[in-house]
């Protein structure tokens, strides 16, 4: 892939995680995960804007809708939340989806064609992520 498609690889799924997280974040007992829920929300919006300004410095359209896998990731939300609290037995979950995020910005971060500015942006937004992630292995050890 080139660099435009994973950068808007990397959008989708920044797009789709967000849509995900506003559907858990409705289904969420106030007390439990709604922080965290509310948290990625935050991020994934901030992140996702980072990397349409990126895209559309180069001219390209960006699609806010996201793929089709966020209408099942909303629709797996919605029925696990039917039979179950969504609280921290979700962690494992949402580390996995969260690290193939940061295998979404590898790709982006390793392509040949960014501008140094923009990889900084990348580069800065994959911490954070991996920051996120980090305090998700604390709290699901901890929840135990």
């Amino acid at each position: 892939m080139d660099t435009i498609d994973n950068l808007k690889s990397l959008h989708t799924a920044l797009i789709d995680s967000r849509e995900g997280y506003k559907e858990a974040l409705k289904d969420a007992d106030p007390k439990g995960m709604t922080n965290l829920f509310s948290e990625m929300i935050a991020l994934r919006t901030e992140q996702s804007a980072g990397v349409e300004q990126i895209l559309s410095g180069r001219g390209e359209l960006v699609d806010e809708s996201g793929s089709f896998m966020s209408t099942v990731h909303r629709t797996v939300i919605s029925i696990r939340s039917l039979f179950s609290n969504l609280d921290e037995s979700i962690l494992p979950g949402l580390i996995d989806g969260e690290e193939r995020i940061v295998s979404y910005y590898d790709e982006a971060i390793s392509g040949s064609g960014l501008a140094p500015q923009e990889r900084a942006v990348l580069s800065a937004q994959r911490s954070e992520l991996i920051e996120k992630i980090s305090e998700m292995r604390l709290r699901s050890a901890k929840a135990a």
